[in-house]
This record gives structure tokens, sequence and C-alpha cells, in this order.
């Protein structure tokens, strides 16, 4: 599988920058001809030949960096599919396999209705976890985390 790393750019990008350059030069030279004629019948060609395929060009260049872009993304996608899944990362516990903590020291974080182990997920990291115990816990409304399955206070 190819892969495309961030910086690199799709080449229908190129191609849509390119035909976006083309557009912007054709409707200038078409300007500049309708500008320099006074009557209408001689502004004409320069719309027909030059304005109007450069406004088509404009809007294809803007289609094919759209598509650009997204090819870039599907592929950045295809990218961190590749580094999480096909690598082969460990596999996750199963829910029925149990507690996904272990620690006997429990947190809670304010305005929190839960309690935790000290290594749940949840709190894990956070610096506003504050040591609490499970009498305490219960005694303040508290709920056990069904995430770490803290012990239940007495």
């Amino acid at each position: 599988m190819r892969t495309v790393g961030p910086r690199s750019v799709h080449p229908a990008a190129w191609a849509g920058l390119a035909a976006l350059a083309a557009g912007a030069v054709l409707c200038a030279i078409g300007w500049y001809g309708v500008s320099g004629e006074r009557f209408a019948e001689r502004q004409l060609p320069y719309l027909a030949s030059c304005t109007v395929p450069g406004a088509a060009l404009i809007v294809a260049g803007a289609v094919l960096l759209t598509y650009g872009r997204g090819a870039l993304a599907a592929s950045r996608v295809e990218r961190l599919y590749e580094l999480l899944v096909v690598t082969g990362a460990p596999p996750r516990a199963e829910a029925g396999a149990g507690p996904l903590a272990t620690s006997d020291e429990l947190r809670t974080v304010p305005d929190g209705t839960l309690w935790h182990r000290a290594d749940c997920p949840l709190v894990e990291g956070r610096a506003d976890a504050a040591p609490v115990d499970a009498a305490g816990a219960v005694e303040r409304g508290l709920a056990p985390c069904p995430l770490c399955e803290p012990p239940a206070g007495s």
C-alpha cells in the first residue's frame, strides 16, 4: 500500500492549481481585449475565446483542488488505519474480562458523580482528581465507577 506523507500533494491538486492559473491568465487577456474595444460586436470574440473558457478553467481548478484535498485526507485515514489496525496493535480487553484498573487508591473529581480507582482511564493523569475513601464517597452520594469497579464503601 502506497502511503502519502502529510506534506505531499495529490496530482489532482497540482492540476487544479494549473487550471486556476490558466483560467486567471485567460480572464485577464479577455478583460484587456474587451476594455480596448468600444463596440460590443468587437468585444464578443474576446468574451467567447478568453473570458468564458477562463471562467470555466477557474471552476474546474476549484473542483480539482477540492478533490485533491479529499484524496489527501483519504490517504491520511488509510495511513492511520494502517498504523492502528494492520500493524497488529495489542487487542483491548473485552468488556466482561474484568476491571480496567486495579489500584487500591481511590479518587474523585470536583463536581463528579462517581469515585474511581487511581489508574482508571477516566481520572488517570487529571490534576484535579482528589483522594477519597469509599465510606466518604458514599456519604457524599457518589456512586462507584462502572469501568474500574472500585471497592464499595462500608
